[in-house]
């Protein structure tokens, strides 16, 4: 089945592909905002995001806000063209189930 080639490895794990769907949504999310949103640890949602980066599909910048440091993500171009594939080929998924 053509889907299941098409599905990303990386976009399987649930945390990174919420990473990726949150920030398809928004601009920039901070890593404080990401913890809110996702209910991880610091060690596991760090782990998740520095895969991604690692993988090019998000970028990060380093910033203070009120004197404390802060980082910010965005997906770039490699990693809203992966979620997209990966989206699609889940559809086909779904679809073929019905």
């Amino acid at each position: 089945m053509k889907a299941l080639a098409d599905l990303d490895p990386v976009l399987e794990h649930r945390v990174r592909l919420a990473i990726c769907v949150i920030l398809a949504k928004y601009e920039e999310i901070s890593f404080s905002r990401f913890k809110e949103q996702l209910q991880v640890t610091d060690g596991n949602l760090g782990a998740q995001l520095r895969r991604l980066e690692e993988q090019g599909y998000i970028a990060l910048r380093k910033d203070f806000v009120e004197r404390k440091p802060v980082t910010w993500y965005r997906l770039t171009e490699s990693g809203r063209e992966a979620l997209n594939k990966h989206l699609q080929a889940l559809q086909q998924l779904i679809a073929a189930a019905e």
